[in-house]
């Protein structure tokens, strides 16, 4: 899964004997096996497929691809760092890679982009230069990206009254939710069959939540809260990427987040300790959740599960008339200590290339990164039944912003997570996270 980044120690700056990867010449240094990581599972079929063509057309190389889950892939790379066993190439994100950039950990591949005349237009608008550090060096060639949507139970809205065209237009603000709010309270019901906006309802025991939670949403908030809480004119950061300060002070984002640790305490939402463990989509599976906000990256496992009839709605508009989704994407890098230098060039710019990313939307899982591939992807989704204009209008209509990209992005996680968490399960006012922004803004001066 890609979710907001966990908590990993930033490697120290190790010490690199490029000079032993440049002494050898090209021929022999495009030879061999090359690693590559990724966390997916769902995508490990399309890049195994990726990988076999890539042979075929360069003989002489062969991949080798490791799938670890999502915790264990950063702590497992930052030990390979320090270790000098990182794999030669592995999938990015845009929360760790300035300090992967600056820890000395990755190669900048601009020359071989020129040399090799790779079409950075090709990609959606905006993706490319996301790769482009603080030093004006490339480190990623952009493989796909994601928005977020509203997964939700068919048969729960019929059951309650609610069409899917309201879901379609839905609006929210902080005040009293909107409409979203609403539709939240009357999907609920407790264990005695009482609705959440019905008398007698028990908000102590509930059988089925309104809206499932996926956590506090630490410093990004990338499927909890940033889907509303960026349609009041609120932003993470004063400019993106390479913002210098955060605002988590601000008393916009205070109110939205007030709004939201309220559904828990309403009934509408599970309180946070109760998620502990629990994975938001299987709990929506188990018929627990009738509304759940995710990414794109998961419309392969909500539409997956059998028995339950699945439908994706946009994001609700908020107080300025407009919607509002992350615009999330990850990139393959190249460890600066790769002793496979161009094979590993080589390999990354077929990842990012429609010969692999045609691949890759013919799975119908995730949206490639090059705008012919995600109109693929989309198709393939509409083959498959599934509607995704929840997520390509995102990008379509420009209601997208950037996941957050600054300095020590680690550190400022591992500030915020405990101070969202404690917010979102009412055990602090969101006020208190304008003691915690000042500590994030302090590692940034």
């Amino acid at each position: 899964m890609k979710k907001s980044l966990g908590a990993v120690a930033v490697a120290a700056a190790v010490a690199l004997s490029l000079s032993a990867c440049s002494g050898s010449s090209s021929e022999e240094a495009a030879k061999g096996e090359i690693s590559y990581w990724l966390w997916d599972a769902n995508q490990l079929p399309a890049y195994q497929q990726c990988a076999d063509d890539f042979t075929k057309a360069n003989p002489d190389i062969t991949v080798k691809i490791t799938q670890r889950g999502w915790d264990d892939y950063w702590s497992t790379l930052t030990n390979g760092f320090v270790g000098g066993t990182a794999p030669d190439v592995f999938t990015n994100h845009l929360g760790r890679y300035g300090e992967l950039a600056e820890n000395g950990q990755l190669l900048a591949i601009d020359d071989a982009v020129e040399k090799d005349n790779i079409d950075l237009s090709a990609y959606q608008e905006g993706l490319a230069d996301l790769w482009v550090g603080q030093d004006g060096k490339r480190y990623g060639l952009p493989k796909d990206w994601d928005t977020i949507g509203l997964f939700y139970n068919k048969a729960m809205l019929t059951a309650a009254g609610i069409s899917e065209d309201q879901m379609k237009d839905l609006t929210w603000n902080p005040k009293d939710g909107g409409s979203y709010e609403k539709v939240i309270a009357h999907l609920t019901v407790d264990k005695n069959g009482k609705r959440g906006d019905e008398p007698g309802f028990d908000k102590n025991n509930v059988a089925v939540y309104g809206l499932g939670l996926n956590g506090g949403g630490d410093s990004s908030g990338q499927t909890e809260w940033s889907y509303f809480t960026n349609t009041t004119g609120w932003s993470h950061t004063d400019k993106n990427p390479w913002g210098t300060r955060y605002n988590y002070d601000d008393p916009k984002f205070q109110e939205s987040m007030e709004w939201f640790a309220g559904l828990a305490e309403k009934g509408y939402m599970p309180k946070l300790e109760t998620t502990v463990g629990a994975a938001m989509a299987d709990t929506f599976a188990a018929g627990k959740s009738a509304i759940n906000a995710h990414g794109s990256w998961m419309i392969g496992q909500y539409t997956g599960y059998k028995g339950i009839k699945v439908g994706i709605a946009p994001t609700p508009e908020g107080p300025e008339g407009r919607r509002a989704s992350t615009f999330n994407g990850l990139a393959d890098s190249i460890w600066a200590g790769t002793e496979k230098k161009e094979a590993s060039v080589k390999w990354v710019e077929y990842l990012a290339s429609a010969d692999c990313q045609d691949v890759v939307a013919s799975k119908a899982v995730v949206f490639p990164a090059i705008k012919t591939s995600s109109d693929k992807a989309a198709e393939a989704f509409k083959a498959k039944g599934v509607d995704v204009t929840a997520f390509t209008d995102h990008v379509k209509n420009k209601t997208t912003f950037l996941y957050p990209i600054t300095d020590n992005t680690a550190k400022v996680k591992g500030i915020m997570e405990p101070a969202m968490d404690a917010v979102v399960s009412g055990k602090a006012p969101a006020s208190s996270l304008t003691a915690a922004n000042e500590q994030v803004n302090a590692l940034l001066k």
